[in-house]
């Protein structure tokens, strides 16, 4: 389990459309990540690797995603 101490935001709508179109996941995979995400206060993407939902390579992917968003 990955706790956080620091309070994480609700993922956004563009990152769950993300996943969902460029990584294929579906509905009940990022509904089961986005509530585990918040339970652990932890991010999304990395719940979703820790879970196996998604793979080292695409957790990158992902996350330089998330670097060009902001």
């Amino acid at each position: 389990m990955v706790i956080s101490t620091a309070p994480q935001p609700i993922p956004s709508s563009d990152l769950v459309r993300y996943l969902g179109r460029e990584l294929g996941l579906s509905d009940n995979a990022l509904g089961l990540g986005v509530k585990q995400a918040q339970l652990e206060q932890a991010p999304l993407p990395v719940v979703l690797w820790r879970f196996g939902l998604i793979n080292l390579e695409q957790l990158d992917q992902v996350l330089a995603w998330q670097d060009i968003q902001t």
